[in-house]
This record gives C-alpha cells, sequence and structure tokens, in this order.
C-alpha cells in the first residue's frame, strides 16, 4: 500500500518497519475470526455496521487533526473506490469459507498483476528479475491454493479476483490519485464498502435466497441476529483496521516506499501464525513453501519496481 498525498518526514527506517509490521499483525488477527463473524452475520450487514463505525471515528479524528477528506477529484477517487472495495468484498467473502491462508494468498497476486498489467497495458519495461520474481509468485500461489486438475471453481478463483481487482486499486492509486491525501483514499474505501453493504441488503430483502446455517450463509443472510462475540470482533474489525491503517501512513512518512511495501508481506506470515495459535489451523509444507515464494517474490517486486510519481500538490 503506497500512500500519497504524505511528505517523507525524517528518515526512521526502523520506526517505519516496526509500525508497518504492528499494522500487519492487528489485520492478520481481526481477520481470522472473521469465520466467526459469519457464523450468525451477513456479509452485506457486517459491511453496513463496520464502515459505520469506521467512518465515525474517521470524521472525528480528521476534524481533530484537520485532516482534509474532501477529494481534489471527486470521479477518480470512487472509481478508486469501486474497485478496491470490489476487491475487498471478495476477499471477505472468501475468508468465511476458505482457510485464511489461501485467501490472503490469493490477495497477494497484486504486486505480480500490477507487474504484468504495467508491461502490457502501460508498455513499461519489466526486467528479468521482476518477471521471474512474478512467475515465483504465481507458483507459490498454486502451493497454496493447490487447485486439482479439471476441478478449478469459484472458491479456487475468488482470491485471485480479488487480488487482480487489488493491483487495478494500486495502480489507480499510483495514476489517478496521487494529489489525494490518505486520510481521502480512505475514507472513499469505507463509504464504498459501506455502499457495498448496503446494495446487498437491497438485494437480499427484494429477492432472497436460501441461507445456509452458521459461516455457509455468510453472503445469503439478509440480517442475522448477531451473537455477542460476533459484535465484538466487529468492532475489533472497525478499530484495528483505523489504527493500521494509521500505523501505514505514519510509516510512509518515515521509510522508504519501496521497503514498507516488502514489509506488508508480513501479513500473510501473520495471518498463517495466528490462525495456527489462536484457533489451530496449521498449514502443511507445502503450503509453507508457497507461502515463502510469495513472500520472495513480493520482495523483488518491491525492491525493483520505480517508485510512484511524486504527488501533486493540492490547493
Amino acid at each position: 500500500m503506497r500512500v500519497p498525498g504524505l511528505a517523507l518526514q525524517t528518515a526512521r527506517p526502523q520506526l517505519a518497519a516496526a509500525l508497518i509490521l504492528t499494522a500487519m499483525a492487528l489485520m492478520g488477527l481481526v481477520d481470522n475470526y472473521v469465520v466467526v463473524i459469519a457464523d450468525t452475520t451477513g456479509l452485506w450487514q457486517f459491511q453496513v455496521i463496520r464502515s459505520a463505525m469506521a467512518m465515525a471515528m474517521l470524521a472525528g479524528i480528521a476534524r481533530a487533526a484537520g485532516w482534509r477528506l474532501r477529494p481534489v477529484s471527486w470521479a477518480r477517487v470512487a472509481a478508486r473506490s469501486a474497485v478496491l472495495s470490489a476487491g475487498l468484498m471478495i476477499y471477505f467473502a472468501a475468508l468465511a469459507v476458505l482457510p485464511i491462508a489461501q485467501a490472503v494468498a490469493g490477495l497477494f497476486t497484486a504486486p505480480m498483476f500490477i507487474v504484468l498489467i504495467s508491461m502490457f497495458i502501460y508498455g513499461e519495461r519489466v526486467g528479468a528479475a521482476r518477471l521471474a520474481a512474478v512467475a515465483a509468485g504465481f507458483a507459490g500461489v498454486l502451493m497454496v491454493l493447490r487447485p486439482d486438475a479439471g476441478s478449478i471453481g469459484v472458491l479456487t478463483v475468488l482470491p485471485v479476483l480479488a487480488g487482480f481487482l487489488y493491483a487495478l486499486a494500486q495502480l489507480a492509486t499510483r495514476r489517478w490519485c496521487a494529489a489525494e491525501s490518505a486520510p481521502t483514499l480512505l475514507a472513499g474505501f469505507f463509504v464504498a464498502m459501506g455502499l457495498w453493504g448496503i446494495g446487498g441488503l437491497a438485494w437480499l430483502a427484494l429477492f432472497p435466497q436460501p441461507v445456509p446455517d452458521g459461516a455457509a450463509g455468510w453472503a445469503m443472510r439478509l440480517w442475522g441476529d448477531m451473537a455477542p462475540v460476533a459484535w465484538a470482533w466487529t468492532v475489533a474489525q472497525a478499530v484495528f483496521s483505523m489504527v493500521a491503517v494509521g500505523f501505514i501512513i505514519r510509516a510512509y512518512q518515515l521509510g522508504e516506499a519501496s521497503t514498507n511495501a516488502v514489509f506488508e508481506y508480513a501479513l500473510l506470515v501473520f495471518a498463517v501464525l495466528w490462525g495456527w495459535l489462536l484457533l489451530g489451523n496449521g498449514i502443511d509444507g507445502l503450503a509453507a513453501a508457497g507461502i515463502a515464494l510469495i513472500l520472495g517474490s513480493g520482495a523483488v517486486i518491491a525492491l525493483r519496481s520505480p517508485e510512484p510519481p511524486a504527488p501533486v500538490p493540492e490547493g
């Protein structure tokens, strides 16, 4: 996540790394418990509640800190928010029905897609090292997702589709929204997620679906009777995501973007680690090797990629 609209302050790379790692640990923790939320909650209901909580906190912080939330370009922020929110809606849907290692591994195909899109659509020159990293990264994703021959279905494709949309949003951030502040982009994201939730609720109200019990009914449930534990983890999702993004913003003020991007891959490690420590969800040797390939390829892509253009000063 490269954060536009922030001037680089006195370099403190160790603190930047610590902030990024803390943010990834928080996100990996709460994402493991989406399956707990999904047991009694609907996906669309969750997004409405979570987005309302997050926007209330962000508005209060922005007012106190004097942050600007109004976009420079409404259309560009709206387009970026739509693509990013679509990808993360798919990611959240996958978290309820797939092991978290598979969902996060699919999301981390984004840097690989960024390289391919930059090469084929924008005509950027891509060296052999980054192309090799893309190949290794996709091999790692296949080792984690492990699709059987002839049985590639929706559950296999969902995490990769989320990664593709996340890649488009990253490119939109660099190419369309360099003049926007990080709080503005964050507000756009939460508003978009809330609108997805409202749209999903409206659709299910008009066209009710059979709802399986438990987490299997996550995407089809109109409005579940949320258990106390679901409320607790929904609040944690809103609070921890805001804290994590705040840490990421600060980290990009203190460190180089390419180095920080490498540390963001710790999300995959923390997601698996928390799942193993708290929920007993282990992974086998092949998946662990795939994760190592994804981490290595991501580091190469991040360190070998050109820095985004300098942001246009805001008026």
